[in-house]
């Protein structure tokens, strides 16, 4: 029977919850508000981890500062992955933000007002042709 996954994904996904716990724990960095981990991607020899992160932003925060900060913080959530984990090398931490999340919801905007300008399309169509007919059974 073949593995479904791989070390590297098990790791990865663990990484994962280990790193937004300590997100949501540890780091009190006032720039560091409501971020979400949404992916890791481990290099198959487990040494670097590039880390996909999201941010709801609130007032003056930009995800630029979220990003920075994490960047700055990156040795300290090493740290703490190495003492929350078993693992011979705790990985290399790259953060990295994740547009997907808004990239997503800018289609999905596109998508309904498509779908809003299509419907106000037939709206008027019907119209018209209720109007046609109308006019219509009134020559008769």
């Amino acid at each position: 029977m073949a593995k479904e996954f791989s070390r590297s994904q098990r790791v990865s996904q663990e990484i994962q919850k280990e790193i937004a716990l300590i997100l949501q724990r540890e780091i009190k960095d006032p720039r560091i508000t409501m971020v979400t981990v949404s992916g890791v991607d481990l290099s198959r020899d487990l040494i670097y981890a590039k880390v996909y992160v999201t941010f709801l932003t609130m007032a003056d925060q930009t995800p630029q500062g979220g990003l920075d900060a994490l960047i700055e913080s990156a040795p300290y959530i090493r740290n703490l992955l190495g003492k929350a984990m078993r693992l011979r090398v705790v990985p290399e931490i790259a953060f990295f933000f994740d547009a997907s999340l808004t990239e997503g919801m800018r289609i999905s905007n596109l998508v309904s007002s498509a779908v809003k300008d299509d419907e106000s399309r037939h709206v008027d169509l019907d119209d018209k042709s209720n109007d046609d007919e109308n006019s219509k059974e009134e020559k008769k």
